[in-house]
């Protein structure tokens, strides 16, 4: 099976070559925008024309989409993550390779939901902020595509390589520098939010299976847990030894922020450091992940303890 994977060097996109390269009945080929890719090429800025031809050479089975941007203004989010879709639907459209495409979605597309709910793939999605409107809109291209395609909407993905920017990966940094400091409190805000965490491992076994599948549509990809911050916290200071005092702060007035603050003893002694959640989803998100065990046979396999534990074992070697 010919796999052209968009996005190799990416958060999930790495782990998704991997899982490729282990099956031996892949040939996969990587495209992107970096100098380790096997092709390289823009999706943002390049033509559907352009990829056509490519695709037309390759002639790919299967096209992965794992490409995208999670931070930056609306007009950039729109161009990674709406405008570069788009030129993948057109481009295989146009193109005589009849692949099936794999798009990787986001909760983030709901939007907030009800405390205490699992939401189901056809919840009515209300984005909360730029970034999920611009992963909506480029579900609805695909869906409204008229090819075979299915899109996997990735819950909080966690686990090694998790990024430095994420909660996850500030509570990570945040208890780094507490425990290189011989810091024995650790104030930490915003911790109230609960998100519903998956390894990276096992959305790259998803996206896996949603490769070799007929599955068509949206399909959720998360653990069907919701994980309270400050309950990930405790699990993070537990593996990663601290024996400190985990203090959380206040939440601050206005929008709801995750805030992760700087240990007590910093030398400016500068006040935690607010930043907004962003996947704008508010206080509460659960996937409802039945359609993904039945269409997929997919099921979770590995828990948040371990994911957090491979996200300090990275953070920890920076001290």
């Amino acid at each position: 099976m010919r796999v052209l994977l968009i996005g190799a060097n990416g958060f999930i996109g790495r782990f998704v070559a991997d899982r490729l390269l282990a099956d031996p009945a892949v040939q996969l080929t990587a495209l992107g925008r970096g100098d380790d890719a096997d092709v390289r090429f823009d999706l943002a800025t390049g033509s559907p024309g352009a990829l056509t031809r490519f695709l037309d050479a390759v002639h790919p089975g299967v096209v992965i989409n794992c490409a995208g941007a999670t931070r930056g203004g609306a007009r950039e989010l729109t161009r990674h993550n709406t405008v570069a879709v788009a030129t993948v639907c057109e481009a295989l459209r146009r193109s005589g390779c009849g692949a099936r495409l794999v798009q990787i979605g986001c909760g983030s597309e709901y939007g907030p939901s009800q405390p205490g709910s699992s939401t189901p793939e056809d919840a009515v999605p209300r984005p909360g902020g730029p970034y999920g409107v611009s992963k909506l809109a480029a579900t609805e291209l695909v869906l409204g595509s008229g090819l075979d395609a299915v899109v996997l909407r990735v819950f909080s993905p966690a686990g090694p390589g998790t990024p430095a920017g994420s909660p996850l990966g500030r509570l990570a940094e945040a208890m780094r520098r507490a425990m290189q400091s011989g810091d024995g409190e650790l104030k930490l805000g915003g911790l109230g939010v609960q998100r519903d965490f998956v390894d990276v491992r096992d959305v790259a076994r998803a996206v896996h299976a949603a490769s070799l599948s007929a599955a068509q549509g949206v399909i959720n990809i998360g653990s069907g847990r919701a994980v309270r911050l400050r309950d990930a916290a405790a699990v993070l200071a537990r593996v990663a030894g601290y024996g400190g005092a985990l203090h959380e702060l206040d939440a601050p007035p206005g929008p709801l922020r995750a805030a992760l603050g700087h240990p007590r003893g910093d030398a400016d002694h500068t006040p935690p450091v607010a930043y907004p959640y962003p996947d704008g989803c508010g206080s509460w998100q659960q996937a409802d992940v039945r359609t993904a065990r039945d269409r997929l046979g997919w099921r979770p396999r590995i828990n948040l303890e371990e994911s957090l534990a491979d996200i300090w074992m990275e953070a920890a070697c920076r001290i």
